[in-house]
């Protein structure tokens, strides 16, 4: 999407990544994802000359989801080293610190500046697949019940957890 990276846009740009996250069943990512795009664009605004017109572009990719930020700015941004009462310079290290990569490309005209996050794993179940399991406990107990998530995986059998105890008496 394209746009001008003024403060009221980049609002309505996280709240369009988190709608696409949760469309595509990936809301574990919203967080993380929310973050860098909003500080990749609050870099475009408060940097990038002549204009602050930007493209936003996020791609789900087999094992990652990539986000990236092109602008008309040819200037390569650096991580700074904030001090410890700046308030501001800390963006790229932020983006740095929460996501798997991330890196800057030349391109005519501008740059793109974009971070990946890994997705959550094929292998595991989705949260809307695991459904609670009651289970009672043992007869020499039985006012204690026992709630376990359990995976719904078919064909695989998982023995059942031991019953929670009470370390209070009575």
């Amino acid at each position: 999407m394209e746009l001008q990276a003024l403060p009221s846009r980049i609002g309505q740009v996280r709240r369009i990544v988190s709608a696409q996250l949760r469309y595509w069943h990936m809301d574990v990512l919203i967080d993380r994802a929310s973050l860098g795009v909003t500080e990749l664009l609050s870099n475009v605004h408060r940097h990038a000359q002549p204009d602050k017109t930007c493209t936003v572009e996020i791609e789900l990719l087999l094992d990652r989801l990539k986000v990236s930020v092109h602008d008309h700015d040819p200037r390569l941004p650096v991580v700074a080293d904030a001090g410890p009462l700046a308030t501001c310079g800390r963006g790229l290290a932020m983006v740095a610190a929460m996501s798997e990569s991330w890196g800057v490309l030349p391109d005519d005209p501008g740059k793109v500046v974009w971070f990946t996050l890994p997705t959550p794993s094929a292998a595991e179940p989705a949260a809307w697949d695991r459904r609670p399991h009651l289970t009672a406990a043992a007869p020499d107990r039985p006012r204690f019940t026992e709630v376990a998530l359990g995976d719904h995986v078919a064909g695989v059998h998982r023995p059942e957890p031991a019953p929670a105890r009470s370390a209070v008496p009575g």
